[in-house]
């Protein structure tokens, strides 16, 4: 009897010895996966080419518009969906940022050109001098492309309003009347709402018609990710990286 007694509980501890054993191989796994993740840092499922110091905000959504193009094509909100868009306001007589800004949109033209889904869209803040035709001969003197770098013109109230309440972007309309802050725009975006450019009047005389320089980045969703400024190299670098994040993302 006791022979059996010994035989019934001389197996227990090989059954340990395997539960054990099990465990521990479960454990190295593990610890090789939590040592591969700390060797390998916290960005290591990061898309490849991304920047882990790049954090996009969302700043508001770009509200509907209607727009005449250069062309004389209406253009809407709904045309870029799907895109990632650069936006800059202009107009074709400032003497002061705006060939500026235009210069840099052409650079963005090139550096992207492989890239379909970008678009770039100047938009005149001068709508009652800046006509379809004298945005094509201002358009072509930047090389822009029809298909991937539109001239918006139209109501000249819409345009600011879309500029002041949909983009959070001053103008500084004609005799000293701010156009300024729009309703609800976020402190964090006050930087941002600093007028920049001045268009000179037909006598040659600076008006006090201005604008922000900044560039606006818009993502596939209608969703502004981004201000930069037209006139800073590192804020222009930082815009590249922004756009083929967001060319990356789906």
């Amino acid at each position: 009897m006791s022979l059996h007694k010994d035989d019934r509980h001389a197996g227990t501890p090989a059954s340990h010895k395997a539960l054990w054993g099990a465990l521990a191989l479960v454990l190295i796994g593990v610890a090789a996966v939590g040592t591969r993740s700390f060797l390998r840092g916290p960005d290591a499922d990061r898309p490849r080419g991304s920047d882990p110091s790049l954090q996009l905000s969302v700043y508001g959504q770009v509200p509907e518009f209607s727009f005449i193009e250069r062309s004389g094509r209406t253009i809407e909100r709904s045309e870029f969906l799907g895109k990632v868009w650069v936006i800059d306001f202009i107009y074709t007589r400032c003497a002061d940022t705006c060939p500026l800004q235009s210069a840099e949109m052409k650079r963005l033209q090139a550096d992207l050109s492989t890239e379909p889904d970008v678009r770039l869209v100047s938009i005149t803040v001068d709508p009652r001098r800046d006509t379809g035709q004298v945005l094509s001969r201002y358009a072509d003197r930047f090389g822009a492309d029809p298909k991937r770098w539109l001239f918006l013109t139209g109501d000249k109230e819409a345009i600011h309003r879309f500029a002041m309440q949909g983009l959070h972007l001053p103008v500084l309309e004609p005799g000293g009347r701010a156009g300024g802050e729009a309703p609800g725009a976020v402190g964090a975006l006050r930087p941002v709402l600093e007028p920049k450019a001045a268009v000179a009047d037909d006598a040659g005389q600076a008006s006090a018609l201005l604008h922000s320089s900044r560039f606006v980045l818009v993502d596939r969703k209608a969703q502004i990710r981004g201000y930069y400024e037209s006139a800073n190299p590192q804020s222009l670098q930082s815009l590249r990286k922004a756009i083929r994040l967001l060319l990356s993302e789906r």
